[in-house]
């Protein structure tokens, strides 16, 4: 415990070897504005990438490469299962897109696909690696905080859905794609809630059926409160991205960068304050973006998991219990009650 400043060391740690072979499965925008930059400035080794996830004999002979250590699936969530039954038995070990799928018996069977075939399988929940939810984490664990009894994320941004109108089509928007971070960025901090609360609504105009802005509380047996609030129908030029967490030690608080102009954004801020120095407000200095930098994180884990023998940080059985929020948020939405994620099973 360091009683002067903490040693944020927030960025991803890299594995033993950095030629582990990658084959995406997969070329949209995320894969190319994401994960390919991101892979190069960590020295990750790309062996090959699928043009178009629909063409089987592309998936086929990516799968039968000996170079293919690792299978990088980006393709929409609920073809996501059908990749990992062909990836597993090629043995090869998998790094899912979020959401891990768009029903909660599909995850829990690529789980299984994977732990039959003794691979690793890892969700790309990459949030968990942003430098101020990272440092967030650094700062609870050195005791900074406290116990925790207050934690909020609050986004009201401008979303442009044209950039994916397969999702602002369906039926789960703003949860399933987008509020997703936080429900995995919130339970790495502060652990799974008791119950969930969610209201969801649209602005007037928009034509999905789907939620476009959510107010969630979750709450712990503790007596921990935790809110959730987002918009993506902000119109006016005051946007705002920010998380504060509380307890009986301290506060922290921040702004997450990239939601400022998604997908280009700005680094983080972070700012914490604890009764080690009361009243002194600490500032640290954070310079790297959630996108690309993030998104070397659930690789190098995944990496580093398969040379040691361990599981990854965001491994598929820890998503579960993620997936079991998201789902437990919209049955609340649809039942009008507070629901125990244990009540979504398979």
């Amino acid at each position: 415990m360091n009683d002067i400043f903490p040693h944020l060391d927030y960025k991803p740690k890299l594995p033993k070897r950095l030629d582990h072979g990658i084959g995406i499965i997969g070329a949209g925008g995320i894969v190319n504005y994401a994960h390919l930059p991101a892979y190069k400035k960590a020295g990750f080794k790309v062996v090959c990438i699928t043009v178009r996830d629909s063409e089987k004999a592309d998936v086929e002979e990516l799968l039968s490469q000996p170079e293919v250590e690792i299978v990088d699936i980006a393709v929409y969530p609920s073809e996501q299962v059908f990749l990992v039954e062909k990836a597993t038995t090629a043995g090869k070990h998998l790094l899912c897109q979020k959401p891990f799928a768009d029903e909660y018996s599909k995850a829990v069977r690529s789980v299984e696909l994977a732990e039959r075939a003794k691979v690793k399988i890892a969700v790309n929940q990459q949030m968990r690696w942003d430098a101020g939810i990272r440092c967030a984490r650094f700062l609870m664990d050195d005791g900074w905080l406290g116990v925790p009894t207050y934690g909020s994320i609050q986004v009201h941004c401008k979303t442009d859905w044209s950039l994916w109108p397969w999702i602002y089509q369906g039926k789960h928007v703003e949860i399933m794609f987008h509020s997703i971070h936080y429900i995995d960025s919130l339970r790495y901090l502060l652990g799974d809630p008791a119950y969930v609360f969610t209201s969801g609504s649209r602005a007037p105009g928009e034509t999905t059926e789907a939620e476009t802005k959510t107010l969630t509380t979750w709450e712990y047996k503790s007596g921990l409160q935790v809110l959730i609030d987002v918009c993506h129908t902000t119109w006016h030029d005051d946007p705002y991205a920010i998380f504060r967490f509380e307890g009986t030690e301290g506060v922290i608080k921040g702004t997450i960068g990239l939601m400022y102009n998604y997908p280009t954004g700005r680094p983080d801020t972070l700012e914490f304050m604890s009764k080690r120095n009361p009243g002194y407000w600490f500032s640290a200095r954070l310079d790297s973006m959630w996108i690309p930098d993030a998104f070397v994180g659930p690789m190098a884990s995944l990496m580093r998991c398969i040379e040691s023998g361990s599981e990854p940080e965001t491994g598929g059985r820890d998503n579960l219990r993620t997936l079991q929020v998201v789902f437990a948020e919209y049955r609340s939405m649809t039942e009008k009650r507070a629901v125990r994620p244990e009540e979504i099973s398979a």
